[in-house]
């Protein structure tokens, strides 16, 4: 098995909050999305969110925009071209774990039966 890599390698650890996953999975279905729909859609609360898409924009895979839709002040996430690519690979990567092992185990690590008795 050398040179097999588990799949788990390809997971990135910010992503493990299932939080900011779920903020991921909503900005990869968009190209922005506003601060209250994000919000709304993972069912968390403002600050919880705040805090969130700061540790993602922190870490290059969020950008958040701030600007005014009318007189009113308004917020944007967008998933940034790294943050995308991290999120499809952490994806794959989780699709790889649920598939089972890349790799066919030795012979002698199996439990098969031996012979019609069982």
């Amino acid at each position: 098995m050398k040179g097999a890599r588990h799949p788990r390698h390809r997971l990135e650890p910010l992503l493990q909050s299932p939080v900011r996953f779920s903020v991921m999975a909503a900005l990869a279905s968009a190209e922005r999305l506003e601060f209250r729909f994000v919000r709304d859609a993972v069912e968390i609360n403002d600050s919880a969110l705040s805090k969130q898409s700061t540790a993602l924009e922190e870490a290059g895979l969020v950008e958040v925009e701030k600007g005014y839709l009318g007189k009113r002040p308004r917020t944007w996430l967008k998933a940034t071209p790294k943050g995308r690519e991290v999120f499809q690979e952490h994806c794959a990567g989780l699709q790889a774990i649920a598939r089972g092992l890349a790799v066919d185990p030795p012979a002698e690590v199996l439990d098969r039966p031996t012979g019609p008795e069982g």
